[in-house]
């Protein structure tokens, strides 16, 4: 990607507000970026090459939109904590095995995607996040979903296809959410404690591919009141 074409972009981005440079072959962050630290609004840098992101990256605070996903990302700079404004962060198909605390610090934060990764623990920096609506953490190595989940404010957390093989009975006290996948884990059929199942808001588990059979599933205690919570909130969307 030739300078003249990223200056091309620059200018277009100074009036818009987005700056989007994908397939480009970039094996570092565009030092020419930082002319738009006060008025970059969406940056995607997708189907790129990053192994990582400068601490420069904490300046862009109007930042909205962060899309860097399918790099080479394998950590993250503690001063993306700095985006205050930022509402939508994708990370999926990176090689990060950890998100940085200071993700706790991005209080507008409503989407999430960090799917695809090597992520090894449930990252707890997003329990404190109160605008979080949706949270993928998909094809990752979770093990557990530890107590401080519950106060996790995501509404529909997706942990499908990773290695879980122990829900604790805190995720019964999250106060928004609704919906949990976790399909194609290790969960034996004892995870889903009744506490679980008829304290909780969550209206839909999809559970499938786990170690246990659905009909077990369907007689747990609990399922009935499981079941109401799934029909109203079916209802509501008919």
């Amino acid at each position: 990607m030739g300078n003249s074409n990223i200056t091309q972009h620059i200018e277009t981005a100074q009036k818009t507000g987005a700056f989007q440079l994908c397939k480009a072959g970039l094996k570092e962050f565009p030092k020419d970026l930082q002319k738009l630290t006060k008025n970059l609004r969406t940056l995607d840098l997708s189907d790129n090459k990053l192994p990582e992101l400068p601490p420069s990256i904490g300046s862009f605070s109007l930042l909205k939109n962060l899309v860097l996903s399918r790099n080479k990302l394998e950590v993250l700079a503690e001063e993306i904590g700095h985006l205050k404004k930022l509402e939508s962060l994708s990370l999926d198909g990176n090689s990060l095995t950890r998100l940085p605390e200071s993700l706790s610090q991005l209080s507008n934060l409503r989407t999430l995607n960090v799917s695809e990764n090597k992520i090894t623990c449930f990252p707890e920096s997003l329990n404190t996040l109160k605008n979080l609506d949706a949270v993928n953490l998909s094809r990752n190595r979770i093990t557990e979903i530890p107590e401080s989940v519950s106060t996790c404010q995501a509404i529909e957390l997706n942990l499908n296809q990773n290695q879980i093989s122990r829900l604790s009975e805190s995720i019964s006290q999250c106060p928004r959410l609704k919906v949990l996948r976790l399909e194609e884990n290790c969960l034996d059929i004892s995870a889903f404690t009744p506490k679980i199942l008829k304290e909780s808001k969550i209206a839909l588990f999809a559970v499938e591919g786990n170690v246990f059979d659905m009909k077990s599933f369907h007689n747990l205690e609990g399922y009935e009141e499981y079941m109401d919570r799934y029909t109203e909130t079916k209802k509501k969307f008919n």
